[in-house]
């Protein structure tokens, strides 16, 4: 559910594998366990489906300066969330941190994230992926404990409310386990090809621990269904992808819109919507149209390209339907719902309505309402009744040496752990984006959105100071700035911050020891044959 640089792990109900491919041929691949970068985030909106940030923003309360400043990139229907927040509602963030090595100040992009929505108000949970370090990096449990508490201390020193939010690792997280346990029924081995590229190879506790990672990004759902947003890098979207898969499989109903008693797919409701709203052209009583007449307009009728594969099941459809009225109601179809189950729906639903075998049609439930009795009626009846979990995505942080900013690359990332002297003296040896002489950088001014310094400035040093980062910025650009005194004093800022940081984790120790959280080794508890003491 992470990687070295992020947390871990569009859409409608339209589909429920909508949103599957983890890799394409010629464009972008995302590996959540590789070391890939993402050249051009633009290439996300149109490959995988993930939304522009800065079109959700404006209703964003109190939005964090990582989200102001364009480090939070995109999302996946953070609207809800977003919603929830504003109105005062029930809303939960999670993220998760694979210790395989120090955490960094590209770690801190999650911390700070998870942080920001816990102020907001949202329930929070921070979790060790600890199975997926065994499983998918070959890490020992020695070696992921002692990460583990370094994770979970500067998580604590950075602000997190742990009284308030919850901390957990997979290992010994029964709940979360049998929770895996159930979710797994809803997985395919297929699936996991075409998501993760997994094939012979691969080992089955590896699977396992993705199956776990689902569990993770449902489980602050538990107890009370709620929108819950995960920040992630974007490397981490194919998990976000699986889970929101996973979790519109175990829902009960699944609610659309529909026109006439057919079943019409995504791209069919949408010619069928076009020829209802259109009615007064072709319905010899528009009051009440007819789905025969509707199908010899649509046959007809002048659509979109995109459309055109769409039409002849939307027509052959209507035609079928023949005298019925094309009507607008709000259907819940039957998926996983035993018999007691849909009975309650059918009594839950109020006014005007019509039972099928499989199906409900309401004609006074809008689809907002119909979602949250369908929801009600779920758990009610022993259903976990999942929102479909939300995301955002953070860009990359650029190495110090450029590239990847990475824990198994020393020079390219300053560790949470590092002696401030030592942050001091990374920062000063930085690859930055000015010009060749200072002449030329007065001239030409300096190159900051390809300068890692800038991005510490941008991603850190300024913290909620925007006035600050815009500064730094256009007297870079402008030819003002200097890269040596840029980096002076973005050294020194960085030793202040990693000096006060590490104050604040040994005041968390103290906190950390009172948590219910395990961070020693139990080989016979986790039944590893090999690990335990001779």
């Amino acid at each position: 559910m992470s990687d070295d640089n992020t947390g871990p792990a569009r859409g409608t109900d339209e589909a429920d594998n909508e949103e599957h491919r983890a890799r394409t041929d010629g464009g972008v691949a995302l590996d959540p366990w590789g070391s890939a970068t993402v050249a051009d985030y633009r290439e996300l909106f149109e490959e995988f489906g993930i939304e522009a940030f800065e079109e959700i923003i404006d209703e964003v309360p109190e939005p964090h300066y990582l989200m102001r400043r364009g480090v939070i990139f995109g999302h996946r229907d953070y609207g809800a969330v977003a919603r929830a927040l504003a109105n005062d509602e029930p809303a939960a963030a999670l993220s998760g941190f694979m210790p395989t090595g120090d955490p960094h100040i590209g770690h801190k992009l999650v911390f700070d994230e998870l942080i920001y929505h816990q102020e907001q108000g949202a329930d929070t949970y921070g979790l060790i992926a600890d199975l997926e370090a065994h499983s998918a990096r070959g890490m020992t449990w020695e070696e992921i404990d002692e990460h583990a508490r370094d994770y979970l201390l500067s998580l604590l020193a950075l602000g997190f409310d742990a009284e308030e939010g919850e901390l957990y690792r997979q290992s010994t997280n029964r709940r979360l386990q049998d929770l895996a346990f159930e979710l797994g029924s809803n997985a395919r081995f297929a699936e996991f090809e075409s998501i993760y590229g997994f094939d012979g190879g691969t080992s089955v506790s590896h699977m396992q621990s993705v199956v776990t990672q689902m569990a993770d990004i449902l489980y602050p759902q538990l107890d009370e269904p709620k929108p819950t947003v995960i920040p992630v890098g974007p490397d981490q979207d194919p998990h976000v992808r699986f889970s929101r898969d996973i979790a519109r499989k175990t829902r009960y109903f699944k609610v659309t819109e529909a026109f006439a008693s057919p079943e019409f797919d995504a791209a069919e409701r949408v010619l069928v919507r076009r020829a209802h709203d259109e009615r007064e052209a072709w319905a010899d009583d528009p009051e009440t149209p007819r789905c025969k007449d509707a199908a010899a307009w649509l046959a007809d009728a002048d659509v979109d390209a995109e459309f055109e594969s769409a039409r002849a099941g939307a027509v052959e459809k209507l035609e079928n339907a023949g005298m019925e009225p094309l009507r607008p109601r709000t259907r819940f179809l039957d998926r996983n719902a035993d018999e007691a189950a849909f009975e309650a729906l059918i009594e839950a639903v109020p006014g005007e309505k019509r039972v099928f075998d499989a199906h409900i049609d309401s004609f006074e439930l809008d689809r907002e309402d119909a979602e949250e009795l369908a929801r009600e009626v779920e758990v009610d009846n022993g259903g976990f009744g999942f929102h479909t979990p939300s995301s955002i995505y953070h860009r990359f942080m650029t190495g110090l040496t450029g590239g990847k900013m990475s824990s198994s690359i020393e020079a390219s990332h300053i560790s949470l752990l590092d002696d401030p002297e030592e942050g001091y003296d990374k920062v000063k040896s930085a690859t930055t984006g000015g010009r060749e002489t200072a002449e030329k950088q007065r001239e030409l001014g300096g190159e900051a959105d390809e300068c890692p310094v800038y991005e510490l400035y941008a991603y850190l040093l300024a913290n909620d100071d925007d006035g600050f980062a815009e500064e730094v910025y256009e007297e870079c650009v402008g030819g003002e700035r200097l890269c040596g005194d840029c980096k002076e004093q973005a050294a020194t800022l960085m030793k202040e911050f990693l000096a006060d940081h590490q104050e604040k984790r040994e005041e968390a120790k103290e906190l950390l020891a009172e948590l219910d959280i395990d961070l020693d080794v139990d080989a016979s508890r986790r039944g590893i044959p090999g690990d335990e003491e001779e």
